[in-house]
């Protein structure tokens, strides 16, 4: 068996130690923030990420820092580190409809083996474990907003399934790591989000509306645009994770903002946001799309103390002057 115990870096001012943490994931969207987030807490950060859907130009800003090392590997195969670890940010997935209905295997395998490799590293090292999972394992929700109690409405062999149905082995995996061999795990389930680095043609709304209004081309609404969404500005989330893994609670938690709207009605900010000429596109409905969608946070208010604090208006202005400079406009 091999040994458990952590070689620590030397000890900082104070006589504090350096906490090292390892996001898989960690030049995607989400994990990127998170990275910036860790490393200004005084975390050493090993980010993995195979760049299948994420990006080094998402890290590049940090070249050079001491306390990052990048490593390119896919999840689902063993990560070796010579070093102690104490949290584990498994981040890794597909996270976009255009993802996850090319990389159907590839988004089961991750959800799958990838979890499998990233909690066996966290019970190896004696780690803290967070699993970034979503608000998808509600499926097109039967129960309004969604609780945590709520156990979903999910297609598992639909298009969207590879994604549903991997976050929720996913889930069960870490809750039966938790239970069986005492790992401390956390659970997000996290909402919509949006921010700089999105990828632009990832075929999530925000940046497919963005891109669409700035070079006044129509944009693609679904049905009548009546389905709802609860938008979440990426640095509120990456607060509201960094509590939860600090936090005692090892049950499921919603990330997410509850301020909830319609599709159409987001459109039409998105057009005024940006002072776009372009007008609305109807499109049928994809299979399995949710009808609405907003979390019950009373969990992450009760248990972390958070939520949200950035207004729609505040991150759009920062995520259209980020699709700004990624168009050359």
């Amino acid at each position: 068996m091999m040994s458990t115990k952590r070689t620590r870096t030397k000890a900082g001012k104070g006589g504090t130690k350096q906490p090292t943490s390892v996001v898989t994931g960690g030049a995607g969207f989400l994990g990127s923030h998170l990275v910036d987030y860790l490393l200004g807490k005084g975390h050493k950060v090993v980010a993995v990420d195979n760049l299948v859907t994420g990006s080094v130009d998402n890290i590049a800003h940090l070249a050079g820092k001491r306390d990052l090392k990048f490593i390119e590997q896919d999840v689902t195969e063993y990560l070796f580190l010579d070093m102690g670890v104490d949290y584990v940010w498994h981040f890794a997935s597909p996270a976009s409809p255009v993802d996850y209905l090319e990389l159907p295997i590839q988004t089961l395998k991750v959800g799958s083996l990838g979890t499998h490799k990233a909690l066996g590293l966290a019970k190896h090292k004696g780690a803290r474990f967070l699993l970034a999972s979503t608000s998808e394992v509600y499926g097109d929700p039967l129960v309004h907003p969604q609780t945590e109690s709520y156990w979903g409405n999910v297609n598992p062999i639909g298009l969207r399934g590879c994604y549903d149905e991997s976050k929720r082995f996913a889930e069960a995996l870490t809750m039966a790591y938790h239970r069986e061999h005492g790992v401390k795990t956390r659970i997000v389930r996290i909402f919509n989000t949006y921010g700089p680095r999105m990828r632009l043609k990832d075929g999530r709304v925000v940046p497919a509306f963005v891109s669409q209004a700035l070079r006044n081309e129509p944009l693609t609404v679904f049905g009548r645009g009546e389905q709802t969404r609860s938008f979440c500005y990426c640095a509120d989330l990456i607060e509201g994770i960094y509590r939860l893994m600090e936090s005692g609670c090892s049950e499921p938690v919603n990330i997410g903002n509850p301020a909830e709207l319609t599709v159409l009605e987001f459109a039409r900010r998105i057009i005024a946001a940006t002072g776009s000429r372009s007008k609305i596109s109807y499109r049928p409905l994809p299979e399995d799309d949710p009808r609405q969608r907003r979390p019950d946070i009373g969990r992450a208010r009760e248990q972390l103390g958070w939520e949200p604090r950035v207004g729609l208006e505040e991150g759009l202005v920062k995520t259209i002057d980020y699709f700004r400079g990624r168009l050359g406009l």
